[in-house]
């Protein structure tokens, strides 16, 4: 699904580089090692096609794509150097960037945090309000012959509202080694939408952890253990289940995974079949699906992670997602000029603006390993 803002941006006549560029970046994160991704590997003729083949292709789109912006039809009178200090080209260089994150950014969220987040996207300057109805029934009594009335039952919607907040990513680039062909616009391009989408995640993940964590804990009711045992998973996900009428799904790391076992330790393993040696987990436990949770570079520490391996939550995707992310209108460019800096190279600040919050009125569980 492409954008209502890249399709203002571009017309539906110009979008070809856009879809290009999807394609390409699901072939960049393929050589970074992502899996089960979809792209192409043949060319507009149906001959195979290497990812450097299609780097090439994508950055002479991309090229093309700016000037059409930038409205330059005479970029061969001219030497490049030239052409480099040309407001009009630097402009549409980022402009046409901010384009292609907003073409890829929702779809990798969605693969990202989808289990747990609602995305929406929203207009510049706008916030967004949520209503929330209780989640209980209302209460049958018992009546009597001489009975007109029971007690009055009557609920109330509640409302939170979500304000974006901009974040800010400052880059360089030489626009004379990119039309000269020396650097790779889109290999750029493709960093900065992994670093939005990296940092989106994170926060998400966040406002997820802290709420999981305040979960109550009271004995026998509460949807937060300590201390992993098949009972108190299998308790805690009938009451999930029974509280928002969806067969609840068993997330954690491949890590906290492996706790899902059960509480018998006479069990064998099958060393040339078992799903377990195989996988490292169990993908039905008691009834139940599992699903293991990607876990997110921590960039602020060297090789740490960000998703914890010390808990098991238990979900139900099909009702009220836990989290609302809501986007603010297209991403921004501040760019400065060619000669403001002293090794000549265009710095641009990338502006994306977006909030989260906890908007739900679903029921969820946690177990504290």
């Amino acid at each position: 699904m492409i954008p209502d803002n890249v399709i203002k941006f571009a017309s539906e006549k110009n979008l070809a580089p856009y879809l290009m560029f999807q394609d390409y970046y699901n072939h960049y994160r393929f050589t970074q090692g992502t899996k089960n991704l979809t792209f192409s590997q043949v060319d507009d003729k149906g001959e195979p096609i290497t990812f450097a083949e299609k780097e090439k292709l994508m950055n002479a789109a991309l090229k093309r794509e700016i000037l059409r912006v930038a409205g330059i039809h005479n970029i061969e009178e001219f030497p490049l150097e030239q052409w480099a200090s040309n407001p009009m080209l630097n402009w549409a260089t980022f402009a046409v960037v901010s384009s292609m994150i907003d073409m890829i950014l929702p779809d990798v969220l969605i693969e990202n945090i989808g289990l747990y987040t609602d995305i929406r996207n929203i207009g510049w300057g706008d916030s967004a309000s949520f209503d929330i109805e209780a989640n209980g029934l209302f209460v049958v009594s018992k009546g009597g012959r001489a009975q007109k009335n029971t007690n009055l039952h009557k609920q109330f919607k509640g409302t939170i509202t979500v304000t974006p907040e901009p974040r800010q990513l400052t880059v360089g680039v030489s626009l004379y080694r990119v039309l000269s062909g020396a650097e790779s616009l889109a290999r750029f391009v493709s960093k900065m939408v992994m670093s939005l989408e990296s940092q989106v995640t994170i926060d998400a993940y966040n406002a997820f952890a802290t709420l999981m964590a305040s979960l109550p804990t009271t004995a026998t009711t509460g949807l937060q253990v300590s201390g992993y045992s098949q009972a108190d998973l299998m308790r805690l996900c009938a009451q999930v289940e029974a509280w928002t009428r969806q067969k609840p799904v068993i997330v954690g790391t491949n890590i906290a995974m492996l706790n899902v076992l059960p509480d018998d330790a006479n069990y064998r393993y099958d060393l040339t079949g078992s799903e377990y040696v195989r996988l490292g987990y169990v993908r039905t436990a008691f009834g139940y699906d599992t699903m293991i949770l990607p876990n997110i570079a921590d960039w602020t520490t060297q090789w740490g992670r960000v998703v914890s391996d010390s808990y098991l939550w238990i979900l139900a995707p099909g009702s009220q997602k836990l989290l609302k992310l809501v986007m603010e209108g297209s991403t921004l460019s501040n760019t400065e000029g060619v000669w403001e800096n002293a090794n000549l190279i265009q710095r641009a600040t990338m502006v994306k603006s977006y909030g989260v919050d906890v908007v739900t009125n679903t029921t969820c569980a946690t177990i504290a390993l």
